[in-house]
């Protein structure tokens, strides 16, 4: 379920203000936001100290006031760190997770040679 697997979830574009999240108190949110070029892919995420947990959410067009975001969002998630899985077996990246608050994340873009 990470980058290059799909889902049959709804891609369509988010509008203003459609996105709800669930956190508060020890619970929080996490946006990895990423190139165009994922449109469609899930990326999956986990609690650090178990791997097995994951998560995964597609990526979307959020359409925004200057344009055109891609990206993903995952709430509900308890306070703690994460890994944001680049493929199945390789870790992207860590990051922390506060309760009551939003996680943004940016996703590598590839060097063009």
């Amino acid at each position: 379920m990470s980058v290059g697997a799909h889902h049959h979830h709804t891609l369509a574009p988010s509008g203003q203000g459609t996105v709800v999240l669930n956190i508060g108190a020890d619970i929080g949110a996490m946006v990895i936001h990423t190139p165009g070029s994922l449109h469609g892919h899930e990326i999956e995420v986990s609690p650090v100290a178990d791997p097995g947990s994951r998560t995964h959410a597609a990526v979307r067009a959020r359409y925004v006031r200057g344009g055109v975001l891609w990206s993903v969002v995952i709430d509900g998630l308890a306070a703690g760190r994460y890994a944001i899985w680049q493929d199945p077996v390789t870790v992207l990246a860590e990051v922390d997770v506060t309760g009551g608050a939003v996680t943004e994340y940016e996703w590598p873009v590839p060097v063009a040679a």
